[in-house]
């Protein structure tokens, strides 16, 4: 005799195709953001001899933050990243050949490492922040270093101005995503303590 089914047991390794829609969608947003602010601001940040992405990183690293908020499984921002990594190849701005995959999924990595090593779930402000200034450091850390092949000196120098702007991304996706838990959508837990 068959025995009825068995109810499938919550976990973080499964991904729903709902998951995978969103992952997309962050990605898009991502890129789409990246694509907008780079031919804007890049002849005016260019003047002062510094990478448009330093400044407006964070501005786009903001939706990998939000994306592990939204889905909250560890591996949603690492996914995002990967998304944009191979997006970006067909793409005129951001596209770095095959280092593509090693400058979009460090920052990824980087958000994901962040919220398992200090338990956040991009559920404050404190941790949205933190999580995007790290993925900003690391992604233009590694443009600088593997592209531009800056001296220590001036990474330094970006990776600070790089930390300041993905707080303010940081920011701009712990305030999203509050309301949007206040909608009602989302993620378990989504409505933030402030």
């Amino acid at each position: 005799m068959n025995q009825p089914n068995q109810p499938l047991h919550n976990s973080n390794l499964k991904i729903a195709t709902v998951d995978l829609v969103l992952m997309a969608l962050f990605a898009a947003l991502g890129l789409a953001t990246k694509n907008v602010l780079h031919p804007l601001l890049g002849p005016v940040i260019g003047a002062f001899y510094v990478p448009t992405g330093a400044v407006t990183g964070g501005l786009y690293m903001m939706w990998p933050v939000m994306a592990f908020g939204f889905i909250r499984k560890t591996g949603a921002a690492t996914m995002v990243s990967l998304i944009q990594a191979l997006i970006s190849l067909v793409l005129p701005y951001g596209n770095f050949g095959l280092l593509s995959f090693v400058i979009y999924l460090g920052p990824g990595l980087a958000i994901d490492a962040f919220f398992v090593l200090s338990r956040h779930k991009a559920c404050c402000l404190g941790c949205c922040m933190g999580a995007s200034a790290i993925a900003n450091v690391v992604g233009t850390v590694l443009v600088g270093a593997l592209v531009l092949f800056l001296p220590l000196v001036v990474l330094s120098f970006l990776a600070v101005i790089a930390a300041i702007s993905g707080c303010i991304g940081g920011f701009i996706a712990n305030m999203l995503l509050v309301r949007i838990g206040k909608l009602g959508i989302g993620g378990k837990n989504l409505e933030q303590k402030q």
